[in-house]
């Protein structure tokens, strides 16, 4: 008599990682992969397919845009952990890096909780844009080169009453297809720096475009093309089309990402 063998499948031991990266986003078209264009997830995926010795997938706290840099991204991805042959984090800087263009740096690499997420688990996020008002090839494609004045002070007053608003669906992309246009911003300025000017917004998120939107809005107030009763009736409208132009890419930079089981 034959017995039937009963084959009983293991679950495989799975571990997942956060990694802290930045890079110059200037030669690629955003971090997120897409066909016919190279990534910043694309290149870091591969590197730690090579790394790792097995297929990785990452999944970023965000998407930034083509020409859009980051001093600070945190994403997540799922290893299969032998007991033979454990992952030794410590070590995998280098050779991670050993294997990414100059352009894009890890800085580390963590185990966290399985169901942590590199997305949805974010609190706050910061971003700067950077803006210089004379020709300095040292900045070129680093920060937006703008040939005028402006009105630092009014600008400022503009961004105090971006913080009374919750909806912000004039400063988004169309057809987006988020479930909610709401954030909230928890800081807004500009500081005049030596070089030019920085604008720093903190929110708990942000929407497509929603931060060059804004700058682009504020410079009309600092161009003294809009006053600030204006810029109330803009947001209020929930129109894209009444809110100012979108800045060039080059001068954005995420810069901060918060989570409250990550240690900075």
């Amino acid at each position: 008599m034959i017995q039937k063998i009963k084959f009983v499948l293991l679950k495989p031991n799975i571990q997942r990682y956060f990694i802290e990266l930045s890079y110059n986003g200037t030669d690629y078209h955003g971090w997120q992969t897409q066909p016919n264009a190279m990534t910043v997830q694309e290149c870091l995926d591969k590197a730690l397919s090579v790394y790792f010795r097995q297929p990785v997938v990452t999944l970023g706290c965000g998407r930034t845009d083509a020409g859009v840099h980051a001093t600070q991204f945190f994403a997540h991805f799922d290893l299969e952990i032998s007991t033979e042959k454990p992952v030794n984090v410590e070590r995998s800087i280098g050779g991670i890096n050993s294997l990414l263009p100059y352009q894009i740096a890890v800085k580390r690499v963590f185990p966290v909780a399985a169901e942590a997420h590199a997305r949805f688990d974010a609190t706050e996020r910061a971003y700067h844009y950077h803006l210089h008002f004379h020709k300095d090839p040292f900045k070129l494609e680093r920060s937006w080169l703008f040939k005028g004045e402006l009105d630092v002070e009014a600008m400022n007053e503009a961004a105090k009453i971006i913080l009374e608003y919750t909806d912000f669906s004039c400063f988004s992309k169309s057809n987006t297809q988020t479930f909610t246009n709401n954030c909230k911003v928890i800081e807004a300025y500009f500081e005049v720096k030596e070089e030019g000017l920085q604008f720093t917004i903190r929110a708990d998120r942000f929407l497509r475009n929603m931060v060059r939107a804004i700058v682009g809005t504020l410079v009309r107030i600092g161009k003294k093309e809009i006053n600030l009763v204006q810029l109330r009736e803009i947001i209020e409208s929930k129109n894209r089309s009444n809110a100012g132009q979108s800045v060039p890419a080059c001068g954005l930079y995420l810069v901060n990402v918060v989570y409250p089981f990550v240690t900075y």
